[in-house]
């Protein structure tokens, strides 16, 4: 194949836009420091990871033995034994979420759906394609669900099975739900556990929370039925992915025989990328459990230093135990776009993901400038 001279020229114009905006990151939880080079002379290979990586498939070209071992490893990171979870490498959050609602769907059908008004917009995406009753739950001002309308709502609409999505993470607060309180209080109402599911999205946490030395409740052991991570997060996947995962005895209710791959399929998509499996393998193999727990520790450290510095400056700035993200007064809209934050409301956040170490300048200049403009606007959102 060879490109027009003209194509050729827009290609590596491009090219030289990526390079220059590769750690632009400030606003969004895209980490870009782990080095996937290796990785290069598969690109061009044809890869399908259509099935169920646990069985044989008749399509020869997957990377099975690598879905696998990333598989398990993240059975051991959420503490839940192998031989009762069953999960797979998605295309992301939003699909990891889409799998553990299904799930819960297919285990309590015509539930409803519970979900706070802090979820991910993935959340009323995925009722409306799975056709599902649902119910927004109130949030509280820091973004943590509101339990007690939570409960209200389940109690007031008579479900016998509710479906609850607890954040373990939020997108623009980072806030993280205590799924430990929310069973506490549905007992109180009267729940038997078993009756009832919990998905956690942890699209970012789910690299964070098993690192740190206090973690807020976020495995299976504290009480999860299913759980999504995103990969291009905190694991710096150049390709956006994530994994799912769920009890083993709740999949086996959605699995399907597929003749002629002579496979069981248990994912939403079918046909999967067979790339994004080796990048996660290489990113776990390529570090230890230290290691991650290292870079972690780097990443909140520049979040509280953030915090304490425009909060020395006298205007508001705050962030949950174990979160990266900080939450500032929003500035004028040449200061957002230029650092690429992300607005919500009258705040944006600043995410200090791991590649923001090496540029420490741009995150000291980023806050002299919030600051300045604070000034400039009379910013009332002080401490």
């Amino acid at each position: 194949m060879k490109l027009s001279m003209k194509d050729q020229v827009k290609l590596d114009e491009f090219y030289g836009y990526c390079l220059k905006n590769r750690f632009f990151n400030l606003g969004y939880p895209e980490s870009a420091d782990i080095d996937y080079s290796v990785l290069e002379k598969f690109w061009n290979i044809n890869f399908n990871n259509c099935g169920d990586w646990a069985e044989y498939c008749n399509f020869k070209l997957n990377t099975f033995e690598f879905e696998k071992e990333v598989m398990e490893y993240f059975y051991d990171l959420f503490k839940i034994n192998k031989e009762d979870a069953w999960g797979y490498v998605t295309n992301g959050g939003t699909e990891g979420n889409m799998f553990g609602i299904w799930l819960a769907r297919e285990t309590f059908p015509d539930s409803t759906l519970f979900y706070s008004k802090e979820a991910h917009y993935s959340a009323a995406k995925i009722v409306t394609l799975l056709r599902m009753k649902s119910c927004v739950v109130e949030r509280q001002k820091d973004g943590i669900v509101n339990y007690e309308d939570l409960i209200n709502k389940i109690v007031k609409s008579g479900e016998k099975h509710p479906i609850i999505l607890a954040n373990l993470g939020s997108t623009v607060h980072g806030a993280i739900d205590d799924i430990n309180k929310i069973q506490d209080l549905m007992a109180k109402a009267g729940f038997k556990r078993e009756d009832y599911y919990i998905h956690g999205d942890a699209a970012l946490s789910g690299m964070i929370l098993p690192f740190v030395d206090d973690p807020q409740p976020h495995t299976f052991a504290d009480g999860l039925d299913s759980i999504g991570v995103s990969g291009h997060k905190m694991l710096a996947s150049p390709i956006p992915c994530g994994i799912a995962i769920g009890r083993r005895k709740l999949v086996d209710n959605i699995t399907v025989e597929v003749d002629y791959i002579a496979a069981h399929d248990k994912t939403i998509t079918g046909s999967r990328n067979g790339h994004t499996p080796l990048v996660l393998w290489t990113a776990i193999k390529g570090h230890t459990f230290d290691d991650f727990k290292a870079r972690i520790s780097r990443c909140l450290a520049m979040a509280d230093h953030v915090v304490n510095k425009i909060r020395t400056a006298g205007y508001n700035a705050w962030k949950h135990k174990n979160s990266i993200t900080v939450v500032v007064p929003r500035p004028e809209e040449d200061i957002w776009e230029k650092w690429s934050l992300a607005p919500s409301g009258n705040e944006v956040h600043i995410v200090t993901t791991a590649h923001n170490e090496w540029e420490t300048e741009r995150v000291e200049q980023l806050c002299d400038e919030l600051i300045e403009n604070y000034k400039k606007i009379n910013c009332q959102d002080k401490i």
